[in-house]
């Protein structure tokens, strides 16, 4: 793990050595002064001059100056390194994540992905700067302060002896007993975060049935249970304090006692006033140095966790692999589909799609219709590598999909899918998806294509109206005409529309797919839906049912042999037949 994260501070490792340079420097300085102090003491209780007072003092202020200035560049260098650590680490997360199938993405919900990329990696990013910096200054603190303790007292250091042991087993304790508590919290994080998400992303449903109140209490109770593990947890840890002030204070009286009942017994001849002075010096040093390191173990302790989690995004390997020598074009938009079974992990029981034969022309049109729950969907999302399958064969343009470089095969299959996403900015900016040297004409006429210009030019701003996060601020029916005509634009060999005019009303989506036949006849339209109306005059037609090819045919052959499409073609002619009633 420690590994995997180094590998991510790169163009930071200058920095990183820097800091590490000025911290030994300070350190350094910080042991000489009490040194320093201890003889200044000693020379005025023996009436030394004021010239060596003076020059005594001036020695002092240019070590503490040079101390101040190691430690000023430390900070610099430090947050400059820990900072850009936490770019590169966010950066290779949200690269490792571009490259996951969905099947990898199914893994990790998107509130966890959003967690570990946000309080995780902060989580890390403290430690890291506390590892550098803080990690490094209080050993060798510590240890330049108990070498100098013995150089100064003598014997009278051996309290050190005592304390640091039961101090260091002690905060040991501390975080043995807080690290399972740590755990459970970032775990509890990420449901809190996907309560947020999922109540934001519904707060039309939420308000349509009047459930703020039971959500105000859902996350009131998983906030609560945060707030519980972090109480314990925190409960624990708070007992480094009591038990760092202890050892402070009983090193502080030792040395006190024991080296004024020395000093006095041996007249100054083993020990003076100076050393007693320098000995507390040190002393306290040690201590902070100790207490310095419990923060850094109760840092480390929390982040761990977090550590670890992060470390699981950027180790998942992605279940689609690139092929060695991947082929770089798509010849055309023919599919073939040869005993293609499909299910969305190894320890699924069933299978989503089971033993599909289908062999489908380019520049076809084929209709795929079937009851909730059939794997329409799934069964098109294996064309372009979303999932794969896994077993059999599926064929475009008359190669193995695995064979392709990803990229270009994804390139020459555009997707509407059944959740229709638009990013913030403006209308023209989303239609680049689909091709971002797109001309304003290819633009315009990819949108009449869609039947989408006709609302767009009723903004104010035309095409450089601005669309809120997720298209928030257009209809459901025009988010999914801007969604067609970005697909458009892309000018794809395989066109797949997965129930993608379903919020269109029925003449808006014959001029639709009627401005298919025109512009892109070339290309393979396959077309998921619920309207018989919206497949009828397609060149195929796809019945599916419990992840089965059920009957394939054109409209007139399946009205005489497929039960299921017989049954919901006349279920929607008698609904038909009753409006115009009505």
């Amino acid at each position: 793990m420690i590994k995997r994260l180094a590998g991510c501070i790169r163009e930071y490792k200058r920095p990183t050595i820097y800091t590490l340079i000025f911290i030994v420097g300070e350190a350094i300085m910080e042991t000489i002064i009490p040194f320093i102090t201890a003889q200044l003491v000693n020379d005025i209780k023996a009436g030394t001059n004021m010239n060596e007072l003076l020059k005594t003092g001036l020695i002092l202020t240019i070590i503490a100056c040079v101390s101040l200035l190691c430690g000023g560049l430390a900070g610099f260098t430090c947050s400059k390194a820990s900072a850009g650590f936490a770019r590169n680490l966010r950066s290779d997360m949200f690269r490792r994540v571009q490259t996951y199938s969905f099947e990898n993405i199914d893994k990790f919900s998107s509130a966890s992905l959003v967690t570990r990329m946000t309080t995780d990696v902060a989580n890390v990013q403290m430690s890291y700067m506390m590892i550098i910096r803080t990690a490094v200054r209080a050993p060798l603190m510590l240890i330049f302060s108990v070498v100098m303790a013995y150089i100064m007292g003598g014997a009278l250091a051996s309290a050190f002896v005592v304390v640091i042991p039961v101090l260091a087993v002690g905060l040991w304790i501390i975080g043995k007993k807080a690290m399972p508590a740590f755990r459970r919290v970032f775990k509890k994080y990420d449901r809190l975060n996907e309560s947020i998400e999922e109540n934001v992303r519904g707060m039309r449903v939420v308000k349509g049935f009047a459930r703020e109140n039971y959500e105000k209490k859902k996350f009131g109770a998983a906030a609560e249970d945060i707030r519980g593990d972090f109480t314990r947890a925190e409960r624990i840890v708070a007992w480094n304090m009591p038990l760092m002030t202890f050892c402070m204070y009983f090193n502080m009286v030792f040395i006190l006692l024991v080296g004024s009942k020395i000093a006095i017994q041996s007249g100054g001849q083993t020990i003076d006033v100076g050393q007693i002075s320098a000995m507390l010096t040190y002393g306290v040093q040690i201590l902070m140095s100790l207490m310095m390191l419990s923060m850094i173990y109760v840092m480390i302790t929390m982040s761990a966790e977090s550590a670890k989690r992060i470390c699981e995004v950027l180790e998942e390997v992605p279940s689609l692999d690139e092929p060695e020598n991947p082929i770089m074009s798509v010849k055309d938009g023919s599919i073939d589909f040869d005993d293609v079974s499909f299910k969305y992990s190894a320890m699924a029981k069933r299978y989503a799609i089971e033993n599909v034969n289908l062999h489908i022309k380019s520049g076809m049109t084929v209709g795929i219709i079937g009851g909730t729950g059939s794997s329409k969907s799934s069964l098109v999302q294996l064309i372009p590598r979303l999932y794969d399958a896994t077993r059999g064969s599926v064929k475009v343009g008359g190669v193995y999909v695995k064979n392709y470089d990803i990229e270009t095969l994804r390139g020459a299959v555009a997707m509407v899918l059944q959740k229709n996403l638009l990013f913030s900015g403006t209308i023209a900016e989303n239609l680049r998806w689909g091709n971002e040297n797109a001309t304003d004409a290819e633009i315009e006429e990819a949108c009449r294509l869609a039947c989408a210009d006709e609302f767009i030019q009723t903004f104010p701003d035309k095409y450089q109206t601005k669309i809120e996060q997720g298209g928030t601020n257009v209809s459901g029916g025009q988010k999914q005409r801007l969604c067609i005509a970005r697909a458009l634009l892309k000018k794809p060999k395989i066109l797949i529309l997965d129930d993608s005019t379903s919020a269109v009303d029925t003449k808006t989506d014959a001029m639709i797919r009627d401005g298919f036949k025109k512009f892109i006849p070339e290309t393979t339209k396959l077309i998921i839906a619920q309207r018989i109306a919206s497949v009828q005059e397609a060149d195929a037609i796809i019945v599916m049912d419990n992840g089965k090819i059920a009957d394939i045919g054109t409209h007139d052959e399946l009205l005489q042999r497929s039960e299921i499409y017989r049954e919901v073609y006349e279920q929607q002619s008698k609904g038909g037949t009753e409006d115009e009633e009505k």
